[in-house]
């Protein structure tokens, strides 16, 4: 029983929090990446084509004769779309990073719980009663989350804890960039996370029909791939500039090909077949109390006390989404001793 919840629960909690730890780490490898002039179609080509580089191996060592997956069209079609989906949300992210700022594209990114929640609703695949309490809980903590971070972004108040660096040359998050389109980058980050709120959906489908995780992003990432070559060859016509010198540029491709890219689409995946797609997307505000934490603590940057104060409010609303999430699975189970759930248990409930 302790195996069956810790599985269902802490580790996919443990995997997403890490997710957004790494994705923290690749946009600002990517913001300081395009400050030197790289090309985001570039960088999105040479990244997908390393992820698939990464899983294949994976998928053949975990289980070869499922490497090929069947040629059915509902599988085909879904994972053919996954394919257009994650391009074209890439590309909106990044050209939206590119002409605005990583502080526009953070407050943005909390639009992804509610894109979610809304898709999967209409999907059916979230069972909605506004009289009941989950379904109330879920609500509530999604519109406190994203509170939450907006808190973090938008107000900063007195410092908590003092900068420890007198250094001039320090990476701030969220970065400021100058003379941003904001209003253009804006509407793009918005885009980009209504595809991947997309994203999520269809992947639900898709681990239906197909329960094999790593097989499914051998050929997502080919076809991002893929579709990232051909747009690359039709953007980017002067092949200098797929060159990567020696630089941000090439530590930025390598550590989101082989690793940042692979690691956040296996997480994924395997989140929405186990815990749904509103549960993946919670997580995404996230990354602005990560990204405070990590500045902190690698990089000596102050603590303010909107950063605090929108934590604890972004963590409450979190918790609110997850008790939801276990109630529902605990009624979905048939009884009140559910293995899935729930994230609190008492201890008679253990003993028992």
């Amino acid at each position: 029983m302790a195996g069956k919840w810790g599985y269902r629960d802490v580790v996919p909690i443990t995997a997403m929090v890490a997710v957004e730890c790494s994705d923290v780490v690749l946009s600002i490898l990517f913001k300081a990446a395009s400050l030197k002039g790289m090309s985001y179609f570039v960088y999105i080509a040479y990244c997908y084509v390393l992820a698939t580089l990464v899983f294949v191996p994976l998928a053949f060592l975990s289980n070869r004769k499922k490497l090929l997956i069947p040629l059915e069209f509902p599988l085909i079609s879904r994972i053919c779309l996954l394919g257009l989906l994650g391009f074209s949300g890439q590309v909106c992210a990044y050209k939206g990073l590119e002409l605005g700022s990583p502080t526009l594209a953070s407050a943005i990114s909390n639009l992804a719980p509610a894109f979610t929640f809304i898709l999967a609703v209409l999907f059916r695949i979230e069972k909605v009663s506004f009289t009941s309490s989950t379904t109330q809980a879920k609500i509530i903590g999604t519109i406190t989350s994203i509170s939450g971070a907006l808190l973090i972004v938008l107000y900063k108040g007195p410092k908590v804890i003092p900068s420890s660096t007198s250094s001039s040359v320090s990476l701030q998050w969220p970065l400021e960039s100058t003379q941003s389109n904001w209003v253009i980058g804006g509407l793009l980050e918005a885009l980009a996370y209504l595809f991947f709120s997309f994203w999520y959906i269809v992947q639900s489908k898709v681990m239906k029909i197909y329960p094999e995780e790593i097989t499914v992003n051998v050929y997502y990432n080919m076809s991002v791939a893929i579709i990232a070559l051909a747009a690359c060859l039709i953007k980017e016509q002067n092949l200098s500039s797929w060159t990567l010198h020696p630089s941000i540029s090439v530590v930025s491709v390598l550590y989101s090909g082989l690793f940042g890219f692979p690691f956040s689409s296996g997480v994924h995946t395997w989140g929405v077949r186990v815990k749904g797609p509103v549960f993946v997307a919670i997580f995404r505000p996230t990354s602005i109390v990560i990204a405070v934490i990590m500045s902190a603590i690698f990089l000596g940057e102050a603590v303010y006390l909107g950063s605090v104060i929108g934590g604890v409010i972004l963590t409450i609303g979190l918790y609110a989404v997850l008790w939801g999430k276990a109630k529902e699975e605990m009624k979905d189970d048939g009884s009140g001793l559910s293995t899935k759930a729930p994230l609190l248990k008492s201890q008679n409930v253990e003993e028992n």
